[in-house]
């Protein structure tokens, strides 16, 4: 068997946000109102701290003003809650993002709910949560939207197809795998205490890693012809998916990094627009 095709993010993430920049001039244009994204940092963790200027940068290249509220390590749950709640009510921001891990010490979905669900653009309220696992309007959460997106890239249809989540997370494992039922998928949740994970993930048309452990998945787990998807980011750039040995026996697979990630980015920057046309009336 040849060896699987690489899903790769990066050009499909430029096209959106090529068409997102185009959409956030227009917006301007006619209303004269320049979307932005409110982006919200707790503490100094060097990993997040370069995250967020990321995003900062690719906001600004795509038409999207950009506030940072840097806070303290030692700010508390009801001071974070204060800061979104401020943000959620200024008119002139469109969206929220509240970069995590944030501390042990706070209350992470409390904070989390403070965001107005309108400005959730990382999909992380259980508003959008509920909204989107009912094909509501609202917003995905931005890895597994950008998931979606890229396996519409590449034509794969999850429709009667046996999907398997590797994962539980909020905003991650949980979303993505609402995302792929709602698209007439049959999904499995495996988690750290799924019994022979491996038998589980052998039976999968479509594997989906969002855990954090490093090559958890490894190539003799892969049904041949599968689809995987690596959401996993370890140090090293190291997937949940040992790539090597899965790209023997895969069809489509995504690398680490360059798969992902830039679908996560541009999914961001396109719901920061839609926030911003849904609140301008526009």
């Amino acid at each position: 068997m040849s060896q699987a095709q690489l899903m790769d993010g990066t050009g499909p993430a430029r096209r959106i946000v090529e068409e997102t920049a185009k959409r956030a001039a227009d917006l301007t244009e006619r209303t004269g109102v320049a979307p932005c994204l409110a982006t919200v940092l707790v503490g100094e963790d060097p990993a997040s701290v370069t995250y967020v200027r990321m995003k900062q940068n690719r906001s600004r290249k795509a038409g999207i003003e950009s506030r940072h509220v840097a806070l303290p390590a030692g700010t508390t749950t009801d001071e974070l809650i204060g800061t979104l709640t401020e943000l959620s009510a200024d008119p002139t921001v469109h969206g929220i993002l509240l970069q995590h891990p944030m501390g042990h010490h706070i209350d992470e979905r409390a904070a989390f709910e403070a965001i107005a669900p309108e400005k959730d653009i990382d999909g992380v309220t259980l508003a959008s949560f509920s909204a989107m696992s009912f094909g509501l309007p609202g917003f995905a959460s931005c890895t597994p939207g950008g998931i979606m997106r890229l396996l519409d890239e590449y034509d794969v249809d999850p429709a009667g197809k046996r999907a398997v989540v590797v994962g539980r997370s909020a905003i991650l494992g949980k979303p993505v795998g609402m995302l792929l039922l709602g698209r007439d998928a049959t999904v499995t949740y495996c988690h750290s205490r799924t019994a022979d994970l491996s038998s589980v993930v052998r039976e999968a048309d479509i594997v989906v890693a969002a855990v954090g452990r490093p090559r958890l998945i490894r190539g003799e787990d892969v049904k041949p012809g599968a689809v995987v998807v690596d959401a996993g980011y370890n140090p090293g750039n190291i997937g949940d998916v040992d790539f090597d040995s899965a790209r023997e026996r895969a069809s489509l697979i995504t690398p680490v990094p360059g798969g992902v990630g830039p679908m996560t980015i541009a999914t961001l920057l396109a719901q920061t627009v839609e926030a911003a046309t849904r609140q301008t009336g526009a």
